[in-house]
C-alpha cells in the first residue's frame, strides 16, 4: 500500500461536540425510563419540621398568655382597689334597702351592714387618702386628697369625677362641707370658686352656679334647711343678703325658674339638658 503524503491518517480524540451529542443521546434515553415518566409527589414530613411546627405553635400559645396575664395585671385607670366581704342587696328601689354604715380606716373606706354589722366591702386608692365620706340612699359618696370624687354602691365603684382647682383647699381645710346631699338624688359639691352638682344615680353633671365676683363660697360654712342648702358667700362691702345663697336639687332659689329635669333620661322626661347659673 502507498501512502501519499497529506493522506496520512492518525487517531484523533474525539470533540466535545461529539460528546455533548453523546450525552445528549443518553439523556434522551434516560428520559424514557419507567423512572421518569412518574408522577412528582411531595417530599414526606421529616422530623425535623415536625419539631418545627411545634416550636412555633407553643410559642404562639406563650405570647398569648403573655398578653393575656397583662391584661388582668394592668393598673385601673383611677387606681382603685375595691373588695366586696359580703352579698350586697339587690332591692327594686335604693329607698328599700339596708344602708350601709360607713367609716374611713386610714387609706380604706369602709362599709357594714346595718343590721348584722358585717363588713360588706373596702374600697381603697394606690396613694390616695380619703378625707370624706358621705352615705347617700344607701351609697357611699367619697371624696380624696387629689381632688377625686367617687360614687360606690351595689358592689362596685360607680363613677368618678374631679374637681378642679381643689388641691389648695383641699391642703388647707381638709374636706369639710364639701359634699351635700341635695334632694331627690342630687349631689352638691362645694368649693371657694363654684357650687357643682351631680345626679347621683349616674354622676351626670346637671348645673353650675359660680361665685359672685370678688366672693368665695365657704364649704364649711353650709346647713340643710328642709330641701334647701344654704352656703356662705362672703363679699366685702356687700349686703348681708348677698353672703348668703339658697340652692336646692333645681340650682340656685330664683323665682319663676325653669325647671332643669334632674330625673334620669326616660321617655317621661325627655328633655334633660344642663344649665350654667349665672354668678349673683
Amino acid at each position: 500500500m502507498v501512502v501519499l503524503p497529506g493522506e496520512a491518517t492518525e487517531e484523533r480524540p474525539a470533540t466535545p461536540a461529539a460528546l455533548e451529542g453523546t450525552a445528549v443521546e443518553a439523556t434522551a434515553l434516560d428520559a424514557t425510563a419507567p423512572e421518569a415518566m412518574a408522577p412528582e409527589t411531595a417530599a414526606p414530613e421529616t422530623p425535623a419540621t415536625g419539631s418545627r411546627l411545634l416550636r412555633t405553635a407553643l410559642g404562639l400559645l406563650l405570647a398569648a398568655s403573655l398578653l393575656a396575664a397583662a391584661h388582668q395585671v394592668r393598673p385601673t385607670p383611677y387606681g382603685d382597689h375595691f373588695t366586696a366581704h359580703a352579698r350586697v342587696e339587690h332591692a327594686t328601689a335604693p329607698e328599700h334597702a339596708t344602708a350601709p354604715r360607713l367609716r374611713t380606716h386610714g387609706a380604706t373606706v369602709e362599709a357594714y351592714d346595718g343590721r348584722t354589722g358585717e363588713l360588706r366591702w373596702t374600697h381603697a386608692r394606690e396613694g390616695r387618702r380619703p378625707l370624706t365620706v358621705l352615705p347617700a340612699r344607701g351609697e357611699a359618696i367619697t371624696l380624696w386628697d387629689d381632688g377625686l370624687v367617687t360614687d360606690t354602691a351595689r358592689g362596685a365603684v360607680r363613677w368618678h369625677r374631679a374637681l378642679p382647682d381643689a388641691a389648695g383647699l383641699l391642703a388647707a381645710h381638709g374636706g369639710a362641707g364639701v359634699l351635700r346631699a341635695l334632694d331627690r338624688g342630687m349631689l352638691a359639691v362645694v368649693t371657694p370658686e363654684r357650687i357643682t352638682a351631680y345626679r347621683i344615680a349616674d354622676g351626670d353633671l346637671r348645673w353650675v352656679l359660680p361665685a359672685r365676683r370678688g366672693c368665695a363660697f365657704e364649704p364649711a360654712r353650709g346647713m340643710r334647711h328642709g330641701t334647701v342648702l344654704l352656703v356662705a358667700q362672703p363679699c366685702p362691702e356687700s349686703a348681708w343678703t348677698a353672703q348668703l345663697i339658697a340652692v336646692d336639687d333645681l340650682g340656685r332659689i330664683t323665682p319663676h325658674r325653669t325647671p332643669l329635669g334632674n330625673e334620669r333620661h326616660s321617655p317621661e322626661h325627655p328633655h334633660t339638658g344642663k344649665v350654667v347659673a349665672p354668678p349673683r
